[in-house]
Formats: C-alpha cells, sequence, structure tokens
C-alpha cells in the first residue's frame, strides 16, 4: 500500500508476523525481487518490502538525497509504528540500509548487507563518479529504457548472471525493464553512490550486528566488505562460493539459510 510522507508516495508491501525485517532493492530493482525470500520467512518475521525512490511503484518528485530519504524512512516506520527493524539491503539498497544505520542507529536492531558499500572514501573519487551517473542519467534520458537496460545488464558485474535459467534472466530483465527512464536517472543523481555520503570513517561507530555478505566471483565487493569487516565492531562475513554480485538470484539456498542462521541464531538467540 502507499504511505505518504510530503509530496511523496512510497510503496510498500508487507506479509508475515515477527520482529520487523525490511528488504531494500538494488538499482533497477523493486519490492516484487524480494517475493521468494518473503513467501520462505514470513512464518519467522513482519517481512516488509519498500520501493526506493525512483523505482518500482513509488512516486517522488525529482531526485532525492540519501540523507532526505533516511528521514522519510523514519517517518514510514513512525506511520507502521515500529521503532526498530531488522534491515536487509542489496547494492543500492545496502548503502540505503548503511546509511540509515549511520544517522538513525537507534532505528536498527540488525544490519544485513549484501555486495553493498559505504560509498566512496575520497572527494576525487565522490566527483568522478558523480559525473560518471549524470552522465549515465542524461543517457538513459536520451536513448531510453530498453536500450539502457541492454547496456546494464551486460556490465561484467552481472557477468555471473549469464549461467541462471532463462526464465530468471527473463524476470530480472522484465523488472528492469518496468522502470522509468526518468525514476532511474533520478536514483543515480539523488542516491548514487558519488552522491551519498561517505560512511568509511562512521563504520567503526556501528555497534550493531551486521552480515556482510559478497559473492566471490565479484572481487571488488569481496575486497569492500573485507575492508569493512576490519573496521567493524560486531560483523559476520560471508563469501559466497560461485556466486557474483546478486547472492539472493544467484545463489537463493545460500542465501536463504546465511541470512536466517544470522537473525535467527545470531540475533535473535533461536
Amino acid at each position: 500500500m502507499y504511505y505518504t510522507v510530503g509530496s511523496k508516495k512510497y510503496w510498500m508491501e508487507e506479509v508475515g508476523e515477527g520482529p520487523p525485517l525490511l528488504l531494500l532493492h538494488g538499482f533497477t530493482g523493486s519490492s516484487g525481487g524480494w517475493q521468494q525470500y518473503a513467501d520462505k520467512w514470513k512464518n519467522e518475521f513482519r517481512v516488509l518490502m519498500l520501493d526506493l525512490p525512483g523505482h518500482g511503484k513509488t512516486k517522488v518528485p525529482g531526485p532525492i538525497r540519501m540523507e532526505d530519504f533516511c528521514e522519510d524512512l523514519e517517518q514510514l516506520l513512525d506511520m507502521l509504528s515500529l521503532t526498530k527493524v531488522h534491515l536487509l539491503g542489496y547494492s543500492l539498497g545496502g548503502r540505503t540500509a548503511l546509511s540509515f544505520t549511520v544517522l538513525k542507529p537507534e532505528r536498527v536492531q540488525a544490519l544485513v548487507l549484501e555486495s553493498a558499500s559505504p560509498g566512496l572514501s575520497s572527494p576525487d573519487e565522490q566527483l568522478a563518479r558523480q559525473t560518471k551517473d549524470e552522465a549515465l542519467a542524461e543517457r538513459i534520458i536520451e536513448e531510453g529504457l530498453t536500450s539502457f537496460v541492454d547496456y546494464w545488464q551486460e556490465l561484467p558485474l552481472f557477468e555471473s548472471q549469464t549461467k541462471l535459467p532463462d526464465s530468471v534472466k527473463e524476470r530480472i530483465r522484465k523488472e528492469r525493464l518496468s522502470q522509468t527512464e526518468r525514476g532511474l536517472a533520478d536514483s543515480l543523481t539523488g542516491m548514487g553512490t558519488g552522491a551519498q555520503p561517505s560512511w568509511w570513517g562512521e563504520l567503526g561507530s556501528v555497534s550493531h550486528p551486521v552480515l556482510l555478505m559478497a559473492g566471490e566471483i565479484d572481487r571488488k565487493f569481496v575486497n569492500i566488505a573485507e575492508e569493512m569487516h576490519e573496521s567493524l565492531q560486531n560483523s559476520n562475513l560471508e563469501i559466497v562460493p560461485l556466486s557474483g554480485h546478486a547472492i539472493h538470484v544467484e545463489q537463493p539456498q545460500k542465501f536463504d539459510t546465511i541470512v536466517q542462521e544470522f537473525l535467527l541464531k545470531s540475533v535473535l538467540g533461536g
């Protein structure tokens, strides 16, 4: 259903009962991409699936900064009468989940980060990435969604997904094509890796239980996860064999097991 914050309308779906678990998707994704996990986890958790700004059914006028979205997310939790949530985020959703944890630590119980980063460490890197993302945003608007999706799915980051069953690849492509040019462009310029604050210097102050996940084929994010693991106070690191960037898509059974074991045993003591 829709939740209104000012001029913005956020789409969120929920199933199940128990401790609240909020799932945040990646760039070009949507809440629907979590459905198979919601079906599995609904007996243990109240599973919440949110469409991020620029994606799915959420309607946000123009780009929104990461910090401003985190303020909106706190209001959404208030509307749901939730003091704290377990947060799970993939890629863009992971950066968002970490941002919310740093900015609103009292609202987070535990954190699961799949192929995520704390942003870029230096202003030069941030500026270079902002420039690159702004150029990509312009390309999306000028060339259209189909052309962009064709380009995006061929990135080396997703090469390991070429071995997935055709039905899974088609589902991913359909989800990407369900977005809008303007929404994706606004997401890049508002909440992209270069646009968001760098949280590298804040990791040492994060005391929450954190599960870091990266696919062994995705060496860039393996390195990032290892570096984050060294800085965090209370983190578990899982490098998942035979997987690239999207572990929840490429190794769903392993993803399910690792996440449930972390949340039920390490965090909830079940």
